[in-house]
């Protein structure tokens, strides 16, 4: 027997970035890569997919483009957001958190207005891991005198 292997073509780019910055931004279990694209097509990818296709609710995609609106930047960037784990709320906050750090490494002034408005705090919350002889993470079986 022969194994087929078929590779998933990846979404290419029309053009390479020339410049751009990247950042990390983190929520819950989600991680975020996200670059901030100075020259070249101004568009808001994550994963290969527009914003409004990944995140489907407006309360998400407001919550991604919040520093972006904040600091009046929302046509000068163009944004490539890598994202796996979590949820999607987790996973847009991990973003915005990612797009935060980006506007800073391209303009330090900018992290007054965004550590106001907490943009910049990792939000440490976490699911507290199960422990043996319990059904939860603190959750004990039910108590039985006989």
């Amino acid at each position: 027997m022969e194994k087929t292997t078929k590779k998933k073509e990846k979404p290419k780019l029309t053009s390479k970035p020339e410049k751009y910055l990247e950042a990390v931004g983190r929520r819950k279990t989600a991680i975020a890569r996200v670059r901030l694209l100075i020259k070249g097509e101004k568009s808001f990818l994550i994963n290969g997919k527009p914003l409004a296709h990944y995140l489907p609710g407006f309360e998400l995609q407001k919550i991604a483009n919040s520093p972006l609106e904040k600091m009046n930047c929302l046509d000068k960037f163009g944004i490539l957001a890598k994202v796996k784990g979590g949820g999607i709320h987790a996973q847009a906050e991990a973003i915005r958190l990612g797009i935060a750090r980006a506007l800073i490494l391209f303009n330090p002034d900018f992290r007054k207005r965004l550590k106001r408005v907490n943009y910049l705090t990792r939000d440490p919350r976490m699911k507290e891991r199960k422990k043996f002889g319990l059904k939860r993470a603190r959750r004990a079986p039910q108590w039985q005198k006989r």
